[in-house]
């Protein structure tokens, strides 16, 4: 019941759906691939014990985000439908992890069977879609510091937490739009802020939240 797309029903009303809905519970070791990049979402998928790493890359992995998103928490519902199906980033089990997924046609049963499922799933799926004008103007008409958050909430779920920016120093600055001298002034500020660690290479999100502050927003 604690369940992201889950949330708000009934005991009675889950007991019926899990007498009649074939409910697949899947068990990953540490370091086991969950989710493949490109991989179709025919399968909405839900994290209900343990923590999974989740990895998105640009091209030849030269600026990689990675998170841990731990239990309860729902993986990219948003590749559920649409037109693009597939996953853009990789999942790993980090530690032993529990997986319950349902197919995409059992999935929507459930939404007709009772609105509650469906003002959860339009909830989370508005909840990604909807970024405010200042958030997105911050890609580039804000300061860099602007522009790496909006970079790592906008590719990371909420809640989620460990999260890390793996890059080539050259590479993060021009999908920054930045400078070497402003963003090494930047992340050295947001270091002295603790928000982040930072190293020429990495960068460890100490809180996601922050991020969110520095947009003035909320998820």
């Amino acid at each position: 019941m604690d369940l992201p797309l889950f949330q708000g029903v009934s005991r009675e009303k889950l007991s019926e759906l899990i007498e009649k809905t074939p409910f697949h519970f899947l068990k990953y070791t540490d370091g086991e691939q969950i989710i493949i990049p490109g991989d179709t979402c025919s399968h909405i998928k839900f994290i209900i014990s343990g923590a999974a790493r989740v990895e998105t890359s640009s091209n030849q992995r030269r600026v990689t985000i990675s998170e841990t998103m731990t239990a309860p928490a729902v993986i990219g519902p948003e590749y559920l439908f649409g037109l693009e199906t597939n996953y853009p980033f990789k999942v790993t089990a980090e530690g032993t992890c529990g997986i319950l997924q349902l197919t995409k046609a059992d999935y929507i049963s459930i939404l007709h069977s009772d609105r509650v499922f469906i003002f959860n799933v339009l909830n989370i799926l508005s909840r990604k879609a909807q970024k405010s004008a200042s958030n997105v103007l911050a890609i580039s008409s804000g300061s860099v510091a602007e522009r790496l958050s909006f970079l790592i909430v906008s590719l990371t779920h909420h809640g989620s937490k460990n999260i890390k920016i793996n890059f080539k120093l050259k590479d993060l600055c021009t999908i920054l739009g930045a400078q070497r001298s402003s963003f090494i002034a930047s992340v050295t500020a947001m270091h002295d802020d603790g928000i982040i660690e930072y190293s020429p290479t990495e960068i460890l999100i100490k809180d996601r939240r922050s991020l969110l502050n520095i947009l003035h927003t909320y998820e």
